[in-house]
């Protein structure tokens, strides 16, 4: 009983009261970050995790409803609650121009890819040091190691360009990201850390396992993935 006094204290209770949640702390740490994506973001990786996920030290977040030319990439740190670094990231060629409006799991569709994701292990490739990821998404992005959807550098995520064409380069569906960046991302990400992009795509809002917490699902598909 003397546990329960313990939980039950005044004092505990007072203290557990005043400390700022993950998202009011990660929401002053990135004010222009969408509350919906944040919230969304911070929503499916906890379903994930009461459903058999382990737990990351690092949360990135696209919010892909902001045009090419923003800063719209965000990694947090979980367990400082902060932000780590904020940066421009790419979408798919056939997402849309500036903005990415279009989304599919689909190989060879060249769009980008909605939802929850898991980064696993960091290569050498095409593109230089590069991160593989899986998908967690059934329907949504589950096919991203089949369709090599990886974050990658690359010299067209360039702010120059938009001077030019009115938005970034576009990439095959990666979420690519400054030459400048590249290995602080992947650095940070790599190793079973979670990303998720964030999109008011109506079906997928609807139908997404992690946003909808359906623990069947998700304990399927993180059981096919590693989780």
């Amino acid at each position: 009983m003397m546990g329960l006094g313990i939980i039950c204290s005044p004092a505990l209770a007072e203290k557990k009261a005043k400390s700022p949640t993950l998202y009011n702390s990660l929401s002053q740490a990135a004010p222009e970050l969408n509350p919906l994506a944040l919230k969304s973001a911070l929503s499916a990786m906890q379903c994930a995790v009461a459903n058999g996920a382990t737990q990351a030290r690092h949360l990135a977040v696209i919010d892909y409803s902001q045009p090419s030319t923003a800063r719209r990439l965000w990694i947090f740190d979980l367990r400082q609650k902060k932000l780590v670094l904020r940066d421009l990231v790419a979408h798919g060629q056939k997402s849309g121009e500036n903005f990415a409006t279009q989304f599919s799991n689909r190989q060879g569709s060249y769009q980008s890819s909605l939802g929850l994701f898991r980064t696993q292990e960091s290569y050498q490739g095409t593109h230089g040091y590069s991160l593989r990821m899986d998908g967690l998404e059934p329907g949504f992005n589950d096919q991203a190691r089949d369709r090599a959807i990886v974050i990658h550098a690359a010299d067209y995520v360039n702010p120059l360009w938009s001077l030019r064409q009115g938005r970034i380069g576009r990439s095959q569906g990666c979420p690519a990201v400054r030459p400048q960046v590249a290995r602080q991302v992947i650095d940070k990400l790599k190793g079973g850390q979670f990303m998720f992009s964030w999109y008011p795509d109506p079906s997928w809002l609807k139908r997404s396992a992690y946003l909808n917490c359906q623990p069947q699902q998700v304990a399927s598909a993180l059981a096919t993935s590693g989780g």
